[in-house]
């Protein structure tokens, strides 16, 4: 017959809470002495139970078969230090392992035993608890009277002030425990005092079975607000922040991505720290057309100079993430974060299945090929079942590939891949996301491999190379998507099929035209009459923000892609 009393002055999830609703006379027990009105209230519940001979009661500060091999009549948690007089150190019996001091946190008895220890409080509200007990402890006549002693080893209590490097998570199956690496031992009780509440927190977000591998989040599914019939005014509120830290693509189409979410703008406060000058006019143009809908937004330029930690401090002062204890657990996965999860031994970022990828990651070579809605929409337009334009010539086709955001020219140089070329950054678009699928659409009984030996980006110039003369391409089929529009970037250009007297002089920015390559299409790039042509050989790991909005006037540019 087990009787947990705990003491507070506010409604928490305790059993036989004492006090509640009382005003808290005990003290700062945080900083100074005090805690004795836990006493008196402990004083008066006992009275009922001082005669009830099999009743054990266990007191938590805000497992019988444990207590009973212990062999006491009475236990008291223990920790590290001597508290609240220290000159009470050397009074303590010798403890050969284990904590020596007792600590008031946490303690557990039989009724009897209980009753009359504490019906010996004689004090005021605010002298300290825990020196109470020390005295009856330290004296060996009550001491062997009552049959007191410590939780040396934390078979039952746990207090983690002083203890937290000690205390990890045994994950089992169909729950978790506690485990103090120090003894060896499953505490069943967890006491956070002094500065350790934000650690029994954590423990608390999978002790006892918050967390599990079996059932996963024990909680999560409690108390969930339906908001089928919920009023917009009603709704809770939607916190978003967004952290610009480098040059990154589509981030106009990522801005105005955030007025087409499927929730009231009334009820979102959106936060936008902006570390990089040349996003001040994509921010700015998103908010002068958006600022209505955000009446209550934050926006930090790059012209505030302030640090990212700063900034999410600023957008969320309590909750920015730095690398917990659970982190590498969490990775493996087993835990609850909310951060993103990464890989160690691989560059591609792999997503919680509750997370919606919004997220960019510009330094990766693997930009193009992560999942997710930067992929679809800005990125490349699938549209395998729409209807294809008529042939321009025979066995060509054109197509649109991709939106005009990211059909754009690059602004600089980079260092060149090795050889020369792009062939292995492009192979996923090509053979499994689209060009593959389209020519078995366009080339019927004709299945390829699609297997890249050239991928460029490649510009003509009337002063360096204004045309290209005729040959054969050495590949199967031949992929061309335009990077810029003719009459406004450049004039002339375009391509001649010779066999056929037939040409493509005017590609539209974004779409492709494709053509098989060796022995039947004959060919010749058509000179360009002005403008500026060269040759892009991007670097297999791109700089930062490899794909510029500019426009390189009078040119004519287009990916190409050689397949077998």
């Amino acid at each position: 017959d087990l009787l947990v009393i705990t003491a507070a002055t506010e409604e928490t999830d305790g059993s036989g809470v004492l006090g509640l609703g009382e005003e808290w006379k005990g003290g700062d027990v945080a900083k100074t002495v005090g805690g004795g009105q836990k006493v008196r209230w402990l004083k008066k519940e006992l009275l009922r139970h001082k005669d009830d001979q099999n009743k054990v009661v266990l007191f938590v500060d805000s497992c019988c078969t444990s207590f009973h091999r212990v062999g006491h009549k009475v236990l008291f948690s223990a920790e590290g230090f001597c508290w609240p007089d220290q000159k009470l150190a050397s009074k303590y019996p010798t403890v050969h392992s284990g904590k020596r001091y007792l600590n008031s946190g946490g303690f557990m008895g039989f009724a009897p035993e209980m009753a009359a220890l504490v019906q010996q409080w004689k004090y005021k509200d605010n002298d300290d608890d825990q020196l109470f007990y020390t005295r009856i402890y330290l004296d060996k006549a009550q001491r062997t009277k009552y049959n007191m002693t410590l939780d040396h080893r934390s078979r039952i209590f746990q207090n983690l002030n002083g203890a937290v490097d000690e205390v990890v998570l045994k994950f089992e199956r169909a729950k978790v425990r506690a485990r103090n690496v120090a003894y060896d031992t499953l505490p069943v009780i967890i006491h956070g005092n002094g500065p350790t509440k934000l650690q029994l927190n954590y423990l608390g977000n999978y002790v006892p079975a918050s967390w599990t591998y079996e059932g996963g989040c024990g909680g999560c599914d409690d108390d969930l607000l339906l908001l089928d019939d919920v009023s917009d005014e009603q709704l809770p509120l939607v916190y978003v922040a967004v952290f610009i830290l480098k040059p990154t693509p589509f981030i106009e189409e990522f801005l105005d991505r955030l007025t087409s979410m499927n929730y009231p703008a009334s009820r979102i406060r959106l936060f936008i720290h902006n570390n990089v000058v040349y996003h001040e006019r994509h921010v700015d143009s998103f908010w002068q057309k958006h600022k209505a809908l955000f009446p209550e937004a934050v926006l930090i330029g790059p012209e505030e100079n302030l640090p990212e930690a700063q900034a999410r401090t600023m957008a969320v002062p309590e909750g920015f993430y730095s690398r917990s204890e659970d982190y590498s657990r969490s990775c493996r996965p087993r835990g609850r974060k909310s951060t993103t999860h990464y890989s160690p031994t691989k560059p591609y970022t792999l997503y919680h299945p509750h997370t919606l990828p919004l997220h960019t990651n510009t330094d990766s070579p693997n930009h193009l090929f992560r999942p997710g809605l930067d992929w679809f929409s800005p990125g490349l337009v699938l549209v395998l079942t729409a209807p294809l334009s008529p042939q321009p010539c025979q066995d060509v086709y054109w197509f649109p590939t991709m939106e005009e955001s990211t059909a754009v020219v690059p602004r600089r140089r980079t260092q060149a891949s090795a050889g020369g070329y792009e062939n292995k950054e492009w192979l996923k678009f090509l053979k499994r996301l689209y060009l593959t699928p389209v020519t078995e659409e366009l080339y019927p009984g004709y299945y390829p491999k699609a297997q890249a030996v050239m991928n460029f980006v490649v510009r003509y110039r009337p002063d360096e190379q204004p045309s290209l003369r005729p040959h054969h391409d050495s590949s199967t089929f031949t992929v061309n998507i335009a990077l810029n529009s003719k009459n406004i970037d450049y004039e002339g250009g375009g391509c001649r099929f010779l066999r056929y007297s037939c040409s493509v002089e005017a590609p539209r920015k974004g779409w492709s035209f494709m053509h098989p390559g060796r022995l039947t299409h004959y060919h010749e790039g058509l000179p360009t009459t002005s403008g500026t042509v060269t040759s892009w050989f991007p670097s297999s790991t791109p700089e930062p923000f490899p794909w510029r909005r500019f426009r390189m006037s009078q040119c004519f540019c287009f990916y190409r892609f050689f397949m077998k």
